[in-house]
């Protein structure tokens, strides 16, 4: 019987000639169907995942997989330690010792008072930003990394309006809109460019428990119009710079950060009240209120007995307890918020300095009980 070849291109790989030789090789007197098999060529690099933390109506999400924060404040060493006295082998240990416990994301104020890397004009301007101040936070984004740890840099404290010779500098950056400009310009955009993409970065906080500032005579009492003012300035500029980085204030008391009443007075932080200052980029992208027992005495509740809109919250953002101190047992706080639906817990804190905590103990029960309640959705992409 009489047979047909195809001429194949000397170019095409071994495996596909076998297949048209093989077809160009049927008998033409006995047709069939056509073989539409494709052999299998390795054309495209595996697919990468990236850790980097996404907001998805009230939930935080990593490579569409849910992640619940379950953290710590490791707030500082040494106090100012970032372009201060930084240490990164403390860090490193610390970390290593905070990843063994299945903590995920750690809250780090890397400006604690006074001028030590952001340094002021007296009119409040910024003149300096130390590059040590940069090259500290570098080396803490490293170290993060290398333990996944997300990082929640807190950029300043009420602290700096409370006490030393540059707390009126600091209070202008507030109320002055010269000085708010050139805070926002100098150190908050600069800050989101070289951080805001991170895949680390769980988010930037604005400030520490600004109710203080607020409500104490000691940090001047400034007025709620204004600290309203400068959140969003500062939101607007980070997501001006980038739109993905995540934004929030943590706020002392609930009261600042609810309209619902009953004690609280009014969340200075609203989409309403912050593009109301500064335009659409001006909304924060989730909730972090603190609690600590007094609260509860002071008609203000008990946050880990609540869900986040019993507590008080609009219920339009993720939300967790960015700072908690309390003599119940860390394991029944963390595991009531995870079953009332808050996002996570950081508690106050896991280290006295260079040591642990001396409640490190309680602190392990907490977030191991959670590492194995919660599953993946504490390591969203394993566990290294």
């Amino acid at each position: 019987m009489h047979k047909r070849t195809k001429l194949c291109g000397i170019f095409i790989s071994a495996a596909i000639a076998a297949v048209l030789f093989a077809s160009c090789g049927k008998q033409e007197s006995e047709p069939s169907a056509p073989d539409n098999t494709q052999p299998e060529i390795q054309t495209a690099e595996e697919e990468t995942v990236s850790p980097k933390v996404t907001v998805e109506g009230t939930k935080f999400m990593v490579d569409g997989k849910e992640l619940w924060i379950n953290g710590v404040n490791t707030p500082w060493q040494n106090w100012n330690d970032f372009g201060g006295s930084f240490d990164p082998t403390f860090w490193d240990s610390h970390f290593a010792d905070l990843h063994a416990i299945g903590v995920n994301a750690v809250r780090v104020w890397v400006n604690c008072d006074s001028m030590v890397s952001i340094k002021l004009k007296p009119s409040g301007e910024v003149r300096e930003v130390t590059e040590q101040h940069w090259s500290d936070i570098d080396k803490l984004f490293e170290i993060a990394e290398k333990h996944q740890i997300y990082l929640m840099p807190t950029l300043i404290s009420f602290d700096h309006c409370k006490s030393g010779q540059y707390k009126d500098r600091w209070r202008s950056v507030i109320t002055d809109e010269t000085a708010m400009k050139s805070y926002v310009d100098n150190y908050v955009k600069p800050f989101a460019e070289r951080y805001g993409a991170n895949e680390w970065l769980l988010g930037i906080d604005l400030m520490n428990e600004p109710d203080w500032v607020h409500e104490n005579e000691e940090c001047g009492r400034l007025p709620l119009e204004d600290l309203s003012k400068f959140f969003a300035n500062c939101t607007a500029g980070i997501h001006e710079v980038n739109p993905d980085t995540l934004v929030t204030v943590g706020m002392g008391m609930i009261k600042y950060n609810s309209d619902a009443g009953g004690g609280r007075i009014q969340n200075i932080v609203s989409d309403e009240v912050m593009t109301g200052y500064a335009g659409e980029k001006a909304c924060l992208d989730f909730y972090t209120p603190h609690y600590y027992d007094w609260m509860k005495n002071s008609g203000l509740g008990c946050a880990f007995d609540s869900s986040p809109t019993d507590y008080g919250l609009d219920g339009t953002k993720p939300a967790f307890l960015g700072e908690i101190g309390t003599s119940t047992p860390l394991k029944n706080v963390y595991q009531k918020c995870y079953d009332l639906g808050w996002n996570g817990v950081m508690m106050w804190c896991s280290n006295n300095g260079a040591e642990h905590a001396d409640n490190w103990d309680d602190i392990a029960a907490a977030t191991q009980n959670i590492e194995s309640t919660a599953g993946d959705k504490v390591f969203p992409l394993g566990k290294n």
